[in-house]
């Protein structure tokens, strides 16, 4: 008979740092429900996988009993949070953080357990702050503290702006904490500071001082920079199944044992071939946020266009290039991936496909970088070895 697993070693399975075991194993006897706390901020109008690894360590909790707490921070929006920034946040309207809102909540439910989730927005105890109440909560954090961030200590070195509003966020994230009395604050590694400004804003409060634990950042589809909407290297919970399964295809062989082990919770058998491997993890993402069948569907659809080349009858994106767009192949290959798949490719990295034999139009393959493709011309472009669409007019 398999023993049980311990509840303490499922927790902190995944963690990148857990401050500290030792609390949290104190706070699991207390014999109530913890409340798990975890923010995000709608700057996008999607929440994309690389929130997902976090919001299933918040799922984990739920399942073993306790209270998930989601913070909506429709006010530290407002600021943009800073972590892991080279260079400051652009502001947001009021109208369009409430419309990302929407989404968030819709979506972060794909994961969550709605029955064991308490929504809170940070507006409700930010907003009616005094200009006064703001300064006595500054006073508990100093200078030297906020510069021992890595992000802001690095724009210093660099000579890069730090602005006084961006020294605010971890100070406001904090607050949270002491609002919603959190026991656990989940967070991605670089929240690492900020939910650490918590602990201290709770122990001046004579709270009982959260857990902190961070979670692996995931990479995204260009291989280096973590997951981002607004570096369009992304997968969204909510795009298109045939879209979502095209995606996670387009991920380096390098990347699978990562996402596998983030997005899946599994070690990568060894002995699949890298391309039944990326099929699988495509098909089981699909599967999770949509159904079972959508995800035959996806990996049907993939198969056909790709594994069958039988381009013309596959369903693929339109695409109709913009007037000011140039009509030749580099320009074009830049704008189709920009367009119709939100990946950012470079003229570089457009040239390297056509002379590595990837593009094709019409079913001819593409040599000469400097072909051009005429106007009210149609017919498919293949991109790369994932990647096509149908140029209509």
């Amino acid at each position: 008979m398999t023993s049980p697993i311990d509840p303490l070693q499922q927790l902190i399975t995944g963690c990148v740092n857990v401050h500290s075991k030792a609390e949290l194993q104190a706070k699991l006897k207390l014999g109530r429900p913890l409340r798990v706390k975890l923010g995000v901020d709608p700057t996008s109008s999607d929440i994309h996988l690389g929130h997902t690894v976090v919001f299933q360590k918040l799922r984990q909790f739920q399942e073993l009993g306790h209270q998930a707490v989601l913070i909506i921070g429709d006010y530290t929006t407002m600021i943009g949070d800073p972590s892991g920034r080279s260079t400051t946040r652009p502001h947001l309207s009021l109208e369009q953080i409430l419309e990302n809102a929407k989404t968030y909540q819709s979506q972060a439910f794909k994961v969550l357990d709605p029955e064991k989730t308490e929504l809170r927005f940070n507006s409700e105890w930010l907003a009616p702050m005094k200009f006064a109440d703001v300064i006595k909560l500054n006073s508990r954090v100093t200078l030297q503290q906020m510069l021992q961030r890595e992000d802001f200590r690095n724009r210093v070195d660099q000579g890069h702006a730090i602005h006084l509003h961006e020294l605010q966020y971890p100070v406001m994230q904090g607050w949270d904490s002491v609002m919603v009395q959190a026991d656990v604050e989940l967070g991605g590694t670089d929240q690492l500071f900020n939910l650490l400004v918590g602990r201290d804003l709770q122990r001046e409060e004579k709270q009982e001082q959260q857990i902190v634990m961070t979670m692996p950042l995931l990479v995204g589809l260009d291989g280096v920079q973590k997951m981002s909407k607004s570096l369009g290297n992304f997968v969204g919970v909510d795009e298109a199944p045939t879209g979502m399964f095209g995606k996670l295809m387009s991920i380096s062989d390098e990347l699978m044992e990562t996402y596998y082990n983030l997005l899946l919770g599994e070690q990568l058998d060894a002995s699949l071939h890298p391309m039944e491997a990326k099929k699988s993890l495509a098909e089981r993402i699909v599967a999770r946020y949509h159904s079972a069948a959508a995800a035959k569907e996806a990996r049907a659809d993939f198969e056909l266009r790709f594994s069958k080349r039988d381009l013309e009858s596959a369903e693929l994106p339109d695409y109709a290039p913009a007037a000011d767009v140039p009509r030749d192949m580099i320009s074009l290959v830049v704008d189709a991936f920009q367009q119709c798949f939100k990946i950012t490719k470079s003229r570089g990295d457009a040239r390297r496909l056509i002379e590595g034999g990837s593009v094709m139009w019409r079913g001819e393959k593409i040599s000469d970088v400097k072909a051009m493709i005429e106007v009210d011309v149609e017919g498919v472009l293949k991109l790369d070895r994932k990647n096509a669409v149908r140029i209509k007019k």
